[in-house]
């Protein structure tokens, strides 16, 4: 078997490693503060195993006390990361308070001279930051299944590896140790430890890469004004593909718009489009799909939707817009829409149904505009 102190250094050197992995994935996404608080954690390990490394025979309360403290936390930090990336909080204080509490409880221990429960008490606040860290992953899986599952494992495996150790401390019996445990609890920790934190960090990147590369697929496929589907993420929907029957396609445009821009400039312009993306998301369902496909113009997809219901939609849309008027400060920017509908046959294509709703909108254009028209759909043999 590996002696304990060989276990010790492998632990830092792979903590080192992965801290400076995780430091640089943080350098290049700096508002991903989960990144941080994982280098951070590492760092905090790293520190712990070098204090045994050093310690020369010695194992007094002084000692114990520098160790085991950054191990603590650098497990708190190692939840809080965990915590921030799951959830997408910034709050501090679900690891703050266990983190004082693990201190306060573990250090008072030790100070009173009672270092085998306060070695008991480290571990088994070790495997709470682990077990709470696979709590998070496991409610947050939907977003990478694979990885999630993977990482709970191996924070649920760590964690009972420092129960094992607080386990054998309490079965022992002992007040006070003279040297650090070593037996089969802490040699499975030790094994635990490097399997655990070296997979957790290799998986924790690439969660982070995985989660970047969604962001900037968003990115393209998202209006930054509006925050709307664009053109490009709609026609990759729906452009090459035939669409079932009655399924409508709601074409929408701000009447006057450049006079819009021209009169009160184009920061009235953006605040008038962004309104009216706010109106379309309340006018539609969440099956229905709505994406902004030029300068003022606005296109919704509605499955299973009859011309007569599309047309309710649209006019429900329009005669929301003229009620709720954007505003500029306290200024009320008075604008019109108007829409064009229509619904598909069996075998059509979205771009065939697109361009009948897209003449249907430059007809109630031409026929004084801030109106809904739906032009006749063709009629199936």
């Amino acid at each position: 078997m590996i002696d304990n102190p060989t276990f010790m250094t492998a632990i830092a050197f792979s903590s080192a490693a992965l801290m400076l992995a995780l430091s640089i994935s943080w350098f290049n996404a700096r508002s991903d503060s989960y990144l941080v608080s994982w280098a951070a954690g590492m760092g905090f390990v790293v520190v712990s195993q070098t204090v045994l490394a050093l310690r020369d025979g010695r194992y007094d309360t002084t000692l114990q006390i520098c160790q085991y403290s950054p191990l603590i936390t650098g497990m708190a930090l190692i939840y809080l990361g965990t915590y921030r990336f799951s959830t997408g909080s910034k709050r501090l204080w679900p690891a703050l308070w266990l983190w004082f509490a693990a201190m306060a409880s573990m250090n008072l221990a030790f100070l009173l001279g009672f270092s085998a429960p306060a070695t008991a008490l480290l571990n088994a606040w070790c495997a709470l930051f682990m077990a709470s860290s696979a709590r998070h992953y496991w409610c947050a899986r939907q977003e990478a299944p694979l990885q999630m599952i993977a990482s709970v494992i191996l924070f649920g495996l760590t964690s009972l590896s420092f129960l094992a150790c607080a386990v054998m401390l309490a079965v022992e019996g002992n007040l006070v140790l003279l040297a650090p445990p070593n037996n089969w609890a802490e040699q499975l920790n030790s094994i635990m430890a490097i399997v655990g934190l070296t997979g957790l960090g290799a998986l924790a990147l690439t969660l982070n890469q995985s989660r970047v590369t969604r962001r900037h697929r968003n990115e393209a496929q998202t209006d930054a004004l509006t925050g709307l589907l664009n053109r490009r993420a709609l026609f990759e929907r729906f452009h090459f593909t035939q669409i079932a029957p009655n399924t409508a396609v709601l074409m929408f445009d701000i009447d006057h718009f450049k006079q819009i821009n021209d009169q009160r400039g184009h920061s009235a312009g953006d605040v008038v489009i962004e309104h009216f993306g706010v109106i379309m998301r309340r006018g539609i369902r969440l099956q229905d799909t709505i994406a902004r496909i030029g300068g003022e113009e606005f296109c919704a997809v509605l499955p299973d939707t009859t011309l007569d219901s599309a047309w309710a939609v649209a006019e429900r849309i329009r005669a929301d817009f003229n009620d709720h008027p954007a505003r500029l400060v306290s200024e009320k920017l008075i604008a019109s829409v108007s829409a064009g509908v229509a619904t598909s046959r069996i075998d059509e294509s979205f771009s065939t149904v697109l361009n009948r709703a897209d003449a249907a909108l430059y007809a109630a254009k031409r026929s004084g505009r801030n109106r809904v028209n739906s032009g006749a759909p063709r009629q199936v043999a």
